[in-house]
């Protein structure tokens, strides 16, 4: 590769970088539909003909800038059920009050009602915000901490379902007493 590509390559990246940086910023002031290509341009510099020739339409565009929101937790090993929950309900509650993403989240939801490509991102967020309990609900299942025909979507509905709700809806705490009466109150459900 000459200097001249690399000059290239490294202006382009940087460009892109610019472009994702505002889109990002404009996502969680806005949500999805406070995003204007326009104002994305503006604000960072990047003519619209760049950023169309990087991202085809402004869906691909929010795609990516919202794949980049909050990378995937790990599932933790505590030894028990109860323990890898907690540390990943806790987990989830602390972003739900303070990541950027929490804000984000809602718009994304609404869109994806209307936009196919959208859509699939939402689910693929939510597979990956999702995957940890997964994990842990099937290792639990391995020790025989829980019945195997509890479906675990149904476990995860039950575990996060309830935060989402205090966190968009009624705004009561997601404190660590809640997360401890949540727990309990699902697992020893059955």
């Amino acid at each position: 590769m000459s200097d001249t590509q690399r000059t290239a390559d490294k202006r382009v990246e940087r460009s892109k970088a610019k472009v994702l940086a505002e889109t990002y910023r404009q996502l969680t002031e806005t949500g999805l539909s406070g995003v204007s290509i326009d104002e994305v341009s503006r604000v960072s510099g990047i003519s619209k003909a760049t950023i169309y020739r990087h991202w085809r339409s402004r869906s691909e565009l929010l795609i990516d800038a919202c794949s980049r929101l909050g990378g995937p937790q790990e599932a933790p090993d505590t030894g028990s059920l109860r323990g890898d929950v907690r540390a990943l309900l806790t987990h989830l509650a602390s972003q739900l009050q303070t990541a950027a993403w929490s804000s984000v989240y809602p718009s994304i939801i609404d869109a994806a009602e209307r936009d196919v490509e959208i859509g699939a991102m939402q689910s693929t967020l939510h597979r990956t915000f999702m995957s940890p309990f997964h994990k842990v609900i099937e290792r639990a299942r391995t020790r025989r901490e829980i019945h195997s025909d509890r479906a675990a979507t149904e476990l995860i509905a039950l575990l996060v379902g309830p935060l989402f709700y205090r966190r968009w809806f009624s705004k009561e705490k997601l404190d660590k007493r809640y997360i401890d009466s949540l727990i309990k109150s699902v697992l020893d459900e059955g």
